[in-house]
């Protein structure tokens, strides 16, 4: 499993991959010396103008990535291209079951109940976040447009209410199947916080993740594995 590490406090080089993955749809303004969350005083986020999305991507995101979004919260989207195809990448992304596959903060899941929306798995969580375990609740699997949706409703951690959207599309890299990810989320602001620390923070976190999926699906894409990993 490729390993991406989080070293606080953060330094924006430290999470930023100019090359691949863009951030959007900001509903954040940095300050903030309480300690709650793991992330110190930083630069405000400049991060829209990095590279400019695609006239697709921005369809994509209207389409399917929609939060209703409070004055307490923050929302951000984030995308990536892998040089995979999207039923392998999609492949990844819709086990619920097993978000270790690429996750590399995860340690371990387990499932109550059956697969199904609705479903609850109880997440643990790897040493050197501000976490042990999660608990989070299967809101949307379609197969057949490629989107995943999770919510958050419990854990030892302050991220409340939090909901994230991930949507898979196939795309066209260097002139071989490839897949755009998109993911999004929306999460309330802790107290003591402000909403740039917030959304600085779980986008570190969502870029490690997406890191770790394009070198997961990219080495199976290299090694032949161009069909549905362990399908359910």
């Amino acid at each position: 499993m490729p390993t991406c590490s989080i070293i606080f406090p953060l330094k924006m080089e430290q999470v930023l991959d100019r090359s691949a993955i863009r951030s959007s749809n900001r509903h954040c303004p940095f300050d903030s010396s309480d300690s709650h969350l793991p992330f110190a005083k930083a630069p405000p986020l400049k991060i829209m103008n990095i590279e400019r999305r695609s006239n697709m991507e921005d369809e994509y995101i209207r389409t399917h990535h929609r939060h209703m979004v409070k004055d307490n919260q923050c929302s951000s989207s984030l995308v990536k291209l892998i040089k995979a195809p999207v039923n392998l990448v999609w492949s990844l992304v819709r086990r619920f079951d097993q978000p270790q596959r690429y996750k590399p903060f995860v340690s371990r899941c387990v499932v109550q109940g059956d697969l199904e929306i609705g479903s609850v798995r109880e997440v643990n969580v790897r040493s050197g976040l501000p976490a042990t375990t999660s608990k989070e609740r299967l809101e949307l699997l379609d197969d057949e447009e490629h989107i995943f949706a999770v919510k958050i409703v419990g854990g030892d951690h302050r991220l409340r209410n939090y909901s994230s959207i991930i949507t898979v599309h196939p795309e066209v890299i260097d002139g071989r199947p490839g897949t755009i990810v998109i993911e999004s989320f929306v999460v309330d602001v802790p107290d003591g916080n402000t909403q740039d620390e917030t959304c600085f923070f779980v986008e570190a976190l969502i870029r490690c993740n997406l890191k770790s999926l394009a070198d997961v699906s990219e080495r199976l894409a290299l090694q032949g594995h161009t069909e549905p990993i362990d399908p359910i």
